[in-house]
């Protein structure tokens, strides 16, 4: 496949996968996966904008921040179709059982969702409402940046989760697709960006914003070693739980000031 089509497929993909944006998927296999992981974070960075200047544009209508903070979680739900929540939900009833492999495996395919799932979720948005709420009290600028970071950081995550060496805990399925189709370089480059765009978001203190991005990836690192261990690899529910967990981390670390 010629590079330039490669390319626009993989856009396709990552839009597709990652917002509910209304593209047409093109041509899906390995390669086409691999660019739109790759291409992932600057996604991220458009639906973070989009979701921040919501935030920002209700809180400076007046409406109050708690209640501009639910409304932003919602969207982001919304705008992802719930995929994440819900592979945050599975990944976690899998990790809390006491079954490893294929067994944790039928676990995670089950459509109901057991008591850690549940909690998983409360906790998380209760965590992201929260911060959110705390962010909203800054200037604009630095609350848009925050709110980029961290969603643009989620989705960086999930380069990290299909980089070179990790596998697939199934033959099929989104994981195989994924699976160890992003390289060093990628990752360089999307942890640059996505840097860049954190220098901005704690005022006065503009190392905070890196330093939380970097932490929120290493506790990633930690998780991908627990779930390759108890699970044999990464499944698409995975890669849903470390956006969300993502995400969620580097919100409450730019929230202290």
């Amino acid at each position: 496949m010629p590079a330039d089509r490669r390319l626009v497929d993989g856009v396709r993909l990552a839009l597709t996968t990652f917002t509910t944006f209304p593209v047409r998927s093109g041509r899906i296999d390995r390669a086409v996966a691999g660019v739109a992981i790759s291409l992932a974070p600057a996604v991220g960075l458009l639906l973070g904008l989009l979701l921040g200047a919501l935030l920002t544009g209700l809180v400076t209508a007046g409406t109050t921040a708690l209640l501009a903070a639910a409304v932003t979680v919602t969207a982001a739900a919304l705008g992802t179709r719930g995929l994440h929540l819900d592979g945050l939900a599975d990944t976690v009833d899998a990790l809390g059982s006491y079954r490893s492999g294929p067994g944790a495996l039928e676990i995670m395919k089950k459509p109901d969702v057991g008591p850690f799932g549940v909690a998983a979720l409360v906790l998380v948005l209760l965590m992201q409402v929260a911060a959110l709420t705390a962010l909203a009290d800054r200037p604009p600028a630095a609350t848009l940046a925050a709110v980029v970071t961290a969603v643009a950081a989620g989705r960086l995550g999930v380069g990290l989760a299909c980089r070179r060496g990790v596998p697939a805990a199934r033959p099929d399925g989104l994981g195989a697709l994924v699976a160890g189709t992003v390289g060093r370089p990628a990752l360089v480059a999307g942890t640059t960006v996505v840097g860049l765009a954190a220098l901005a978001a704690v005022p006065g203190r503009p190392w905070q914003g890196p330093l939380a991005v970097l932490v929120a990836l290493a506790a990633v690192v930690l998780l991908l070693r627990h779930v390759v261990r108890r699970l044999g690899g990464i499944t698409g529910d995975v890669l849903g739980a470390v956006v969300e967990i993502t995400t969620t981390l580097v919100l409450l670390l730019l929230v202290p000031r």
